[in-house]
């Protein structure tokens, strides 16, 4: 039996943290969990990288030392680099430095956040032993679960969900997260993304730089987050104090291509 501090007893049932709290806890556990498992890691030993662009021969030797903290410039170098010769075996060297920053939104590289979903990519993260996959995983869920509750996150809820679609190949998985997540915060996070994409959805693109897909696979990216705002939004932003305006954009969201381009109050072009 347990006691609370009015001496009252609640049987075995343990008090539920506050979702915020535990969507915190959640990643904590996560980060902590990618510090044990990459733990060790190093670049290949015959990794190389161009002198004049990349680096000094000092900073290529810290990658295959383990568990050395890079600084803040050399860690960006590092992930935001196209052109390893074991991209995947790199990303595991600064994984868990990389995700602790991450989670603080990059500082001054925040703009370059849309390059991570396709450092995660490139890297093959998905077909990595099954406990490193499954930590990348987690971490990932953990991330965008706590960011959805966090009314001021690092990375705003639109830019995490680009990433996450860029590091995973999928979408489905992130939206259904967001489907479930209730409250002010993910309402507002909601709002405040089509607000953002309002124009990039209206005109048939994607509102964010795709990698590795076809014009063919854009428009189908497309039309899954027109098709997934449209149904799932307007009640919730309704009831959230949405304006009118943001409403008139979801509701266009759920037409037909021509249909939604012959309304006359499309936002302009430029």
């Amino acid at each position: 039996m347990s006691t609370d501090t009015n001496g009252d007893t609640n049987g075995d049932m343990t008090v539920p943290e506050p979702e915020p709290e535990a969507a915190r806890a959640r990643l904590d556990r996560a980060l902590d969990h990618l510090a044990v498992t990459f733990r060790g890691m190093t670049a290949r030993a015959d990794e190389t990288q161009c002198e004049c662009h990349w680096g000094s021969p000092e900073e290529l030797a810290l990658l295959k030392l383990p568990d050395t903290e890079l600084d803040p410039d050399l860690l960006h170098r590092t992930w935001s680099a196209p052109d390893w010769t074991d991209h995947g075996a790199v990303l595991r060297r600064v994984l868990p430095q990389f995700a602790r920053e991450l989670t603080r939104g990059l500082g001054p590289y925040a703009y370059d956040i849309h390059n991570v979903g396709t450092s995660f990519s490139r890297s093959n993260w998905q077909q990595w032993p099954a406990p490193q996959s499954a930590a990348v995983r987690e971490f990932l869920h953990a991330w965008w679960a706590h960011t959805l509750l966090t009314p001021d996150p690092a990375v705003p809820a639109g830019d995490l969900l680009a990433l996450l679609r860029e590091a995973s190949g999928t979408l489905a998985p992130w939206l259904a997260v967001w489907e479930a997540a209730k409250g002010p915060a993910p309402d507002q996070h909601l709002a405040d993304t089509i607000d953002t994409w309002e124009k990039d959805l209206m005109y048939g693109y994607v509102p964010w730089t795709t990698w590795g897909t076809t014009w063919d696979e854009d428009n189908d990216l497309h039309d899954e987050l027109c098709a997934w705002f449209a149904r799932h939004a307007p009640a919730r932003l309704r009831a959230h104090g949405a304006p009118e305006q943001l409403l008139r954009t979801v509701r266009l969201l759920g037409l037909p291509g021509p249909d939604r381009e012959a309304e006359p109050h499309l936002p302009p072009t430029a």
